[in-house]
């Protein structure tokens, strides 16, 4: 996988999910987004959305682009 990052909408796929483990083996950037707090429910969700390589973000698109956009800032 050739991307910096690698951004995950909830909820997502079986193709989603694989490549978020590639990603997560690859030691890559991970934003996980929901736009509700469901994403926290430990009983209904992965417990790879809960790794400290994890980046979660809850709330509206414009959240989830202010939330790469600062993390990414950090990075460059």
């Amino acid at each position: 996988m050739e991307a910096d990052f690698i951004i995950v909408l909830l909820p997502a796929g079986k193709g989603s999910h694989i490549e978020f483990g590639i990603a997560l083996g690859q030691g890559k950037r991970i934003y996980l987004y929901s736009s509700d707090e469901s994403v926290n429910h430990f009983e209904t969700t992965s417990t790879f959305y809960h790794l400290s390589e994890v980046e979660q973000c809850v709330g509206s698109i414009e959240d989830l682009i202010e939330t790469v956009t600062n993390s990414q800032a950090s990075f460059d």
